[in-house]
C-alpha cells in the first residue's frame, strides 16, 4: 500500500497562541529518532519528562504525546494523563504505564488503541518518520471536567479553555 500523503502541520500550531515553557527529557530530544524502548515494538515505556518555566499561576498540568503524523484524518493520542498537581514538574520513565499508580484526581485516560496508558510509537513500516508531541500544558484548574472513560480528544478540548502554557518535545521515530 502506498502511503504518500502530505506532511501535517504541527497541531499546536492551529491553536490559540499560549506562551512555552521548557520540557527536557533524559530519555528523547526533539527532531531525534526515538529508541525502540518508547515505542510498541520495543519497550513501550514512556519517555522521563521534566518541566519548568511554566506560569505561577499553574494549579494542574495535562501531559500528552500525539502523533499528528498517523495515517488517519485526526491523527493518534498516544497518552493523555490530566490533573497533575502544580507540584509535579517530571513524570520518571515508565509514568505511562497501564498500572501506574497515581492518587485521585490524576487520571491517565485511554489512549487511541484503547488502553489505559501509554502506547509507544507505531508508525507503519516503511511510512516517513513520525513526530511524537509531548506536551505539557500548565492549566489554571486544579481539574478539568474528564472522568476514566472521556477520550483524549475531549480531553484536549477542555483543556484548551484552561491553558495558561505549553511546553513540546518532539522527538520522531520511523520503521524501516
Amino acid at each position: 500500500m502506498d502511503l504518500t500523503r502530505p506532511i501535517p502541520p504541527d497541531p499546536y500550531s492551529l491553536l490559540p497562541t499560549v506562551p512555552s515553557f521548557t520540557v527536557t527529557s533524559l530519555d528523547v530530544a526533539s527532531d531525534t529518532q526515538m529508541t525502540s524502548a518508547f515505542a510498541l515494538d520495543g519497550g513501550n515505556f514512556s519517555p522521563q519528562l521534566a518541566w519548568s518555566g511554566f506560569p505561577a499561576q499553574t494549579k494542574s498540568f495535562m501531559v500528552n504525546c500525539f502523533d499528528p503524523d498517523a495515517p488517519t484524518p485526526a491523527g493518534f493520542w498516544h497518552w493523555t494523563l490530566v490533573n497533575l498537581p502544580a507540584s509535579t514538574t517530571s513524570l520518571d520513565q515508565g509514568a505511562g504505564a497501564p498500572d501506574a499508580a497515581f492518587q485521585a484526581p490524576v487520571l491517565q485516560l485511554r489512549n487511541d488503541g484503547g488502553s489505559v496508558g501509554y502506547a509507544g510509537a507505531a508508525p507503519p513500516p516503511g511510512d516517513f518518520p513520525h513526530r511524537y508531541y509531548f506536551a505539557i500544558h500548565a492549566l489554571s484548574v486544579e481539574t478539568l471536567p474528564v472522568g476514566p472513560k472521556t477520550t483524549s480528544t475531549a480531553a484536549a478540548f477542555n483543556a484548551i479553555f484552561h491553558t495558561l502554557a505549553r511546553g513540546l518535545i518532539v522527538p520522531t521515530y520511523q520503521l524501516k
